[in-house]
């Protein structure tokens, strides 16, 4: 079963997109900050990451940067899930590692289109 973190620290969103992954097949763990998500992923990497930017005590950005600086890790695909949807915003969170964006609210079909195509890519 292909395993999602969900790095989120909003409660109604974490639990709203771990029950609508988890109909559609996806094994879900979820962090609140991005401090607790590299902890987790140290212990086992997941086969792609979906991570709010805003995020209490690490944020997004820094960690999707500390994720691309360790060779077990480069290639983890990460979506990045905003509610900033500000013209370069995209460009930063791929800028800082991730593989894709999302904006909030999430559009969900497009969302699972973007996992499945990065799933089916992933050199991970």
């Amino acid at each position: 079963m292909t395993k999602i973190l969900l790095v989120e620290d909003n409660e109604m969103n974490r639990d709203m997109l771990t029950r609508r992954l988890e109909r559609k097949g996806f094994s879900i763990e979820t962090a609140s900050d991005g401090e607790e998500a590299l902890q987790m992923i140290a212990k086992s990497i997941p086969d792609l990451v979906l991570m709010d930017m805003n995020l209490p005590i690490r944020n997004g950005w820094s960690t999707c940067r500390e994720l691309r600086a360790h060779q077990t890790t480069q290639s983890l695909p990460v979506i990045a899930l905003t509610a900033h949807a500000m013209a370069g915003d995209e460009q930063k969170a791929l800028d800082s590692g991730c593989n894709d964006y999302a904006t909030k609210p999430i559009d969900f079909p497009l969302l699972l289109a973007k996992i499945n195509k990065l799933l089916a890519t992933s050199s991970h």
